[in-house]
């Protein structure tokens, strides 16, 4: 199972938006810096009301969502690189996981401490950048340094490697990612193989107080900055930032409202969303788009046992999405019936879908979509 990790500053968040998002209370959250030092593992289910749908046309007994792991990994300091605040330790936990969820504290609160000493987003997020960057660069360093006997004996492999370093450290130096090096899918492969913290897909999650966070969603849908809230011009700052520099998104959450609807029931959480004036603390949101961010999509299968979503990775074919059942679904693979959900919904049965000509028979160079529908034909 493909993992994120929620990386930050300390007291940013992290630690009570993993408890958010794994409905939990795992992670201890605290007002001082370090209190989690080893990493908190959880399966977090992706929201996804399509489920619910498809259930209905079917009468599914059960319904049985995606799932991905979200890892709470300590706060970074400025000097984590160089073994500061255990940063040696905490750089290998991120390491470890597929892509990186960087939360930026976006609230004022005289009672919380910031390590800094004041509220700046996009200095916070180039604290935490520049750790990565040092990281990455010593990482490439050494790796040359090994190279080069290598190099100079004339080893193809080694050549090719080394071209690639040298294409990614002025751009580390330049206080880069390695995310967003100009690199072609044969320098990209090879760049897999030296594991950055850089390279990794990066989302940026704004976590902002519950007084805020109604202003600050009607901000993003609306499209109308509020430069009187504070909250409204952080978020705005990371958003920028984010587009500019990792060329990916800022999500706007709550962690303090999730945190206080964990143990409440559906309905009166959605009650209490409702008196903040929000839909939804953004965690929902984050969820689905960090599904998103490591590359993962959902197909969906219907029946009256069960309604699933099976999680592919972006451009699997049919046979490949039909081994994520089962090995002799792939193995014996014949054809897909496909319908895509919008489609089913709107016509209200399989029989109707087909009567429309919006059932399809797809073979074995079929791109599964996400959302599609789908039932395999197979014989081993």
């Amino acid at each position: 199972m493909l993992s994120a990790g929620i990386v930050g500053l300390p007291n940013v968040g992290k630690s009570t938006l993993f408890n958010a998002v794994t409905r939990t209370r795992k992670a201890q959250a605290a007002n001082y810096p370090f209190c989690t030092i080893d990493p908190n593992l959880g399966i977090v289910t992706v929201p996804d009301f399509r489920l619910d749908v498809l259930s209905k046309i079917s009468h599914s007994k059960k319904l049985v969502p995606a799932a991905i792991e979200f890892v709470d990994i300590a706060g970074l300091v400025k000097g984590a690189s160089a073994g500061e605040g255990l940063g040696n330790q905490f750089l290998s936990h991120i390491r470890e996981v597929n892509a990186i969820v960087q939360v930026v504290r976006c609230f004022e609160d005289d009672d919380v401490h910031h390590v800094s000493g004041s509220v700046d987003p996009v200095r916070d997020i180039e604290v935490i950048n520049t750790e990565l960057i040092l990281s990455d660069i010593g990482t490439l360093t050494k790796r040359t340094e090994r190279l080069q006997k290598a190099v100079r004996m004339g080893d193809k492999a080694a050549k090719a490697e080394a071209a690639v370093i040298e294409k990614l450290l002025p751009h580390l130096n330049d206080g880069k990612p390695a995310l967003t090096a100009a690199l072609s899918d044969e320098e990209g492969r090879l760049a897999k193989e030296f594991f950055l913290l850089t390279s990794k897909p990066t989302i940026f999650a704004c976590n902002v107080a519950e007084s805020d966070l109604a202003a600050v969603t009607n901000m993003i849908e609306t499209g109308v900055a509020n430069d009187a809230i504070p909250a409204a011009v952080h978020v705005k700052a990371v958003q920028q930032y984010a587009a500019s520099h990792f060329a990916t998104s800022a999500v706007v959450i709550s962690a303090q409202i999730e945190s206080e609807l964990v143990d409440l029931p559906e309905a009166d959480a959605v009650e209490y969303l409702e008196g903040l004036g929000v839909k939804s603390s953004g965690v929902g949101t984050l969820i689905r788009a960090v599904y998103h961010l490591l590359g993962l999509r959902t197909y969906l299968t219907t029946g009256e046992q069960e309604t699933r979503a099976w999680t592919i990775r972006a451009g699997d074919k049919a046979p490949a999405a039909a081994g994520v059942i089962h090995s002799d679904f792939e193995r014996g693979f014949i054809a897909a019936e496909v319908t895509a959900f919008n489609d089913l919904v709107a016509l209200g049965s399989f029989a109707k879908a087909r009567e429309a000509g919006k059932l399809r028979i797809e073979g074995k160079e079929y791109v599964v979509q996400d959302g599609d529908v789908v039932e395999f034909r197979f014989n081993v």
